[in-house]
């Protein structure tokens, strides 16, 4: 008998496969180990890492930031940012990430309204970049206690805060739930009809809005941040003088009560740097402005201080919406240009990015109520909501 080993072979072959086959269908696939979530950075390791990537990072809240280099740990004035470090005894604000609390997440993550998460290690989900010109966390989608859970007992409610909550369900009713041009219209009907102060009376005004937090007998100059003696105002060099925000000649008003006494728009000012800045209007760029640290200007726009950025840009915003034409002023616009003709000034979409950039600290808080209360009796939206100007130029 003659033996074919080949075909013996491939027989064989095909019998060993055939069996394998068999046992993996009764076994079933390989097991494999469960996707393990990534790992939250640390505080140092999200300050190292400013990049705008979208992270997740754990830290202890240590307060609330209203500066670049002020973190305060209690009288907390709004719920809008909390700082948090690797450390809940952390006292340095180099070692702190700040971050951004959107509106949505207020009520619960918010320090007025919460002030007992001090000392809380949370988790927060958002973009490292700046936030008051310092390390930081902006488009914050997510926050929660370590280990996934919530506050406990959250408000059903927040507190009264210093322009923000109680203003939504009273004064500033009508214009919830709206955006775009009913935004824009909604908020022109609330924040017209204010009280209106004459042009020597700004100086007043100006003495107590843009008083100095820590010399009451100063007043913070807006582009310089100076602080100088209240009574050194008028128009000499070295003095301070009223600057209006909103140029007059570009609205095409004067300083009749009006527009042009609206104290939402005017501030204090060093004479020279005033002078500069003239009636340009607001961009990036250019060469350095003397005796103005990080201010430049060129032939046709003016950059303020990082610091007074979102400042500028919110007070714009309230006057593109309080000047609508209905009321014998001309109707106020922002442009998209530089260079644009009256009644215009821009360019609005840098001015969008610095509200983004710059949030609103105590400075403007504490202003926009003493205006209210004071002497307008009349309040800047973008202030209470800087969310809104999106909702309306974007």
């Amino acid at each position: 008998m003659t033996l074919h080993l080949g075909k013996g072979r491939s027989l064989a072959a095909a019998l060993v496969t055939t069996l394998v086959l068999a046992v993996a269908l009764l076994v079933g696939p390989p097991s494999t180990s469960p996707a393990r979530a990534a790992t939250p950075l640390t505080v140092s390791q999200a300050l190292g890492q400013q990049n705008g990537s979208t992270q997740t990072v754990r830290g202890y809240v240590v307060g609330q930031p209203t500066a670049t280099s002020t973190v305060v740990r209690s009288g907390f004035p709004n719920d809008y940012a909390i700082a948090i470090a690797d450390s809940a005894s952390q006292t340095s604000t180099s070692a702190m990430l700040y971050v951004q609390v959107p509106s949505a997440l207020r009520s619960q993550w918010g320090l007025r309204s919460n002030p007992s998460l001090m000392g809380k290690q949370v988790d927060v989900t958002g973009a490292l970049s700046a936030y008051f010109s310092h390390p930081g966390m902006t488009g914050t989608t997510a926050i929660a206690l370590a280990g996934g859970s919530t506050p406990t007992d959250p408000p059903t409610s927040p507190p009264p805060t210093s322009g923000s909550g109680p203003y939504d369900s009273t004064y500033y009713a009508p214009a919830i739930g709206r955006t775009g041009s009913a935004l824009k219209t909604a908020l022109h009907d609330i924040i017209d009809g204010n009280t209106r102060v004459s042009y020597d009376t700004v100086w007043t005004a100006l003495k107590d809005t843009d008083q100095d937090p820590n010399n009451s007998s100063n007043v913070i100059e807006l582009y310089t941040g100076r602080s100088i003696a209240k009574s050194n105002n008028g128009g000499g060099s070295g003095q301070w003088n009223r600057e209006h925000v909103f140029a007059q000649s570009r609205g095409g008003f004067d300083t009749g009560a009006g527009p042009g006494t609206d104290l939402h728009h005017l501030r204090a000012e060093d004479v020279t740097v005033n002078g500069t800045r003239g009636n340009k209007d607001f961009d990036e760029g250019g060469s350095a402005v003397s005796g103005c640290t990080d201010c430049f200007a060129d032939a046709d726009s003016f950059e303020p201080r990082d610091a007074v950025k979102g400042d500028v840009a919110r007070m714009l915003f309230y006057m593109a919406v309080r000047y609508s034409g209905d009321d014998g002023f001309n109707d106020l616009e922002l442009s998209t240009v530089s260079g644009s003709a009256v009644p215009r000034i821009g360019d609005v979409d840098v001015l969008l990015r610095w509200n983004a950039a710059d949030p609103v600290d105590a400075f403007e808080m504490r202003r926009n109520d003493r205006i209210y209360t004071q002497w307008q009796h009349n309040r800047n939206p973008f202030i209470d909501h800087p969310e809104w100007a999106s909702a309306i130029w974007n």
